[in-house]
């Protein structure tokens, strides 16, 4: 697993399939690399040795995964946080995956997202005052991630349906702009 900390904004490229999405999205300034491990999601992945050298905090997606199950994928792609959909949490970092509003099981850090994956956007000022270890989640792009940051202050972004060409496709030009206004707004805004 990587030295990756928590200690500045959260600046997330989810849904990433390949070591070139990978490194491109690192290049871009991305802080976090998610892998989707929930294999009814068209941007599913198997747990692969490339994953391990990524040099970013590697965040991997687990719903209604066991415990012991999210556990052997981890050491499998060298994961430094489990994102859970569902209850059980696996003994390691976990961002609980939440919906506005939603009861805060004990975890490092919260998802808030209603679009599941879709690209849906919801009301940014739900998640303001919801905690300091908020990422933002769902329908954030370029286009809109600076003024989602000014209303929510989260903890960090998270975008994957809009920075694609297809999905489980990364578009360099979508995901260094995203990163790039995030950046920018997370250091001036």
């Amino acid at each position: 697993m990587s030295q990756a900390t928590s200690d500045g904004p959260i600046i997330k490229v989810c849904g990433v399939t390949t070591p070139e999405d990978a490194a491109m999205a690192v290049e871009a300034g991305a802080t976090a690399i998610g892998f989707n491990f929930w294999p009814r999601s068209p941007r599913y992945v198997q747990p692969q040795a490339w994953m391990k050298e990524t040099p970013a905090l590697k965040v991997g997606i687990f719903v209604g995964e066991a415990p012991e199950r999210v556990m052997e994928i981890v050491a499998l792609a060298g994961l430094d946080v489990a994102q859970i959909y569902g209850s059980d949490a696996p003994p390691m970092r976990v961002w609980r995956a939440i919906k506005p509003g939603a009861e805060m099981l004990p975890a490092e850090g919260y998802v808030m997202d209603v679009s599941e994956g879709t690209g849906q956007t919801f009301d940014w000022s739900l998640a303001a005052g919801a905690g300091d270890r908020i990422v933002l989640a769902g329908g954030l792009d370029g286009s809109n991630v600076r003024e989602a940051i000014r209303v929510a202050r989260p903890w960090g972004v998270d975008a994957c349906s809009r920075l694609e060409s297809s999905p489980g496709k990364k578009d360099a030009a979508r995901v260094q702009a995203f990163v790039a206004a995030a950046r920018e707004e997370f250091i001036h805004g």
